[in-house]
């Protein structure tokens, strides 16, 4: 699937459209992405502020999509573990930015070539448009190369 299809499709997915996720962004390469969320009226917790859930379900899927689109069909990435830090109330629209830049996918694409699996965390931060850190979610992949008779983590 192309960048822009995805995104598009995300934003019509019924788990990011009713909870006010919007995906503003996958870059052509898969090396970016640009998530927001906004606060509304049926999306505010009981104290008017962002659900946490909310703010760790804008970040879930994308490092593991990012991880898998750079690295291709030769690999597999999973989800294997996740967190999520709250540091101040989201009281507006929050941003989340995920850069799988060269680096990340050179030092997997070293960690398992042997065919053994690699965990490595990435983080990213979720703020305001002024800049104040709201959130801190990080996310553990699982990866591992393909190998033939394999057919997923173990």
């Amino acid at each position: 699937m192309k960048p822009g299809t995805l995104r598009r499709a995300m934003n019509i997915w019924p788990p990011f459209l009713f909870s006010g996720i919007r995906v503003n962004r996958i870059s052509g390469d898969w090396r970016h992405a640009e998530v927001q969320l906004k606060l509304h009226r049926w999306n505010a917790n009981y104290f008017g502020t962002q659900f946490g859930g909310h703010l760790f379900k804008m970040c879930d899927p994308f490092w593991a999509i990012l991880a898998a689109e750079r690295l291709g069909k030769g690999y597999y990435v999973w989800d294997a573990a996740g967190a999520i830090e709250f540091v101040s109330p989201g009281r507006e629209t929050v941003h989340a930015v995920f850069d799988f830049d060269d680096t990340a996918r050179d030092e997997i694409v070293a960690a398992t070539a042997d065919g053994g699996k690699h965990l490595r965390w990435f983080e990213n931060e979720i703020r305001t448009a002024d800049g104040t850190l709201v959130a801190r979610a990080r996310k553990q992949l699982y990866v591992r190369r393909k190998d033939k008779g394999r057919t997923g983590p173990g």
